[in-house]
């Protein structure tokens, strides 16, 4: 009987702190503490502090931050729902004390009207002016007895002979106009007009002949004051310049109509330059355009549109533009590949410098200083951008100070609040 009372009273005492716990833990899950009820965490009693511009940095007292320098903000921890709603919008009105201004590098410039000139610079490829190319053929079936060029890349000019041709055909044609003169002279005192008329026309008709052999008119009034034949006609070329090409060789002999030479005038030569879709439709005729050759860097050539062909390339997506220019020293060479400038003035609009834009992609914002130290984000409209300036089509007025440097800081810190 004593060994039950001693085992029954440490039992009865271990199910009486059973049930006490168990009572007290589903008294908790029914009347959890309230917001501040309890005792403060660790974390929620210790204030912390973080970089605008570098969140990874956090302290639990004030001060600098170590990477950039500026001054440490009270991290204010959120809600998640809130904290959620937050991350979606940004602060879009942003207030900076002086030290902090000049920490950011924040720098204003006053919104301004100015022209802009809009550049496009393209490549092209020096040619012939095909308006000025010609060949020598041959006006009568022959033998070149002579040739006075001797290789392509030789100047020649209209004045001098280029070869010189033996032609039995061009021989006869001398003797004929030489017998046509005579008789006409013989004629023309004769008491009947029908009978002077015909010697007159005899001489026309052979000196036509001549004139379709290639004889000059020069060369004919010779040969009617000399009253004898030449065994070799001269050739001339029917334009100066350089010759590009040569088919013939001394000796050979030629069939009527047969190219002798091909001679090119290259005191002006065309300029083909590539645009792409996207720049011709600001191309006119008569554009000037900047030429300039990696043979001569500190030479500057100007030539004007003369043409834009009708038709696109479907393998680069690009237009040309014919150039046409003159060629002093013929320091331009066909086929050499050269660079185009062509400039064209834009309407007057609002002009900022890059830097004060900000494209997020999707818009293009800048920071505008509506009052000493606070700054209003604006969404713009952007035009033409050259070199570190861009147009500002629509979102500012005339006389408004946009942050034109330390806008992306200013940006950051109005995410984070």
């Amino acid at each position: 009987m004593t060994l039950n009372k001693k085992t029954l009273i440490p039992l009865l005492l271990l199910l009486l702190a059973a049930a006490t716990g168990g009572g007290w833990f589903l008294w908790q899950q029914q009347h959890p503490l309230k917001n501040g009820a309890g005792a403060p965490s660790a974390t929620e009693s210790r204030q912390l502090y973080t970089c605008s511009m570098h969140p990874s940095v956090i302290r639990d007292h004030p001060g600098l931050c170590p990477i950039c320098g500026m001054e440490l903000i009270k991290k204010i921890d959120q809600p998640r729902n809130e904290a959620a709603q937050a991350s979606a919008k940004t602060v879009d009105r942003i207030s900076l004390s002086p030290s902090r201004r000049v920490m950011a590098n924040v720098a204003t410039s006053e919104a301004k009207k100015e022209s802009l000139i809009k550049e496009i610079n393209a490549v092209g490829i020096v040619q012939y002016d095909q308006s000025r190319q010609s060949k020598v053929t041959a006006w009568v079936a022959g033998r070149l007895d002579k040739l006075s060029v001797t290789s392509v890349g030789s100047l020649v000019s209209k004045e001098s002979p280029v070869a010189e041709l033996y032609s039995p055909d061009l021989i006869a044609a001398q003797q004929e106009y030489l017998l046509a003169i005579k008789s006409r002279d013989q004629l023309k005192n004769s008491p009947y007009p029908t009978l002077a008329q015909s010697g007159e026309g005899m001489v026309a008709s052979a000196k036509q002949r001549l004139l379709l052999f290639g004889v000059k008119e020069s060369q004919i009034a010779t040969l009617e004051k000399t009253g004898s034949s030449e065994i070799r006609i001269p050739i001339y070329t029917p334009q100066s310049g350089v010759v590009i090409e040569k088919m013939v060789q001394e000796g050979q002999y030629v069939n009527m109509g047969e190219a002798l030479f091909n001679i090119a005038d290259l005191s002006v030569v065309w300029v083909e330059i590539e645009l792409y879709e996207n720049e011709f439709a600001t191309i006119h005729l008569g554009q000037q355009v900047e030429i300039r050759s990696r043979s001569f860097p500190d030479k500057l050539f100007t030539g004007k549109i003369s043409l834009i062909y009708p038709f696109l390339d479907p393998k680069t997506r690009t237009i040309k533009a014919r150039v046409e220019m003159a060629n002093p020293g013929l320091k331009l060479k066909p086929d050499m590949f050269v660079n185009a400038t062509i400039r064209i003035p834009l309407s007057p609009a609002i002009v900022l410098p890059v830097t004060a834009v900000m494209d997020t992609g999707k818009r293009q914002v800048v920071w505008v200083e509506s009052t000493p130290g606070t700054f209003v984000s604006r969404d713009v409209q952007v035009g033409e951008r050259m070199h570190d300036k861009v147009q500002i089509l629509s979102g500012i007025a005339v006389g408004e100070k946009v942050a034109v440097s330390g806008g992306y800081l200013i940006d950051s810190e109005s995410q984070l609040r």
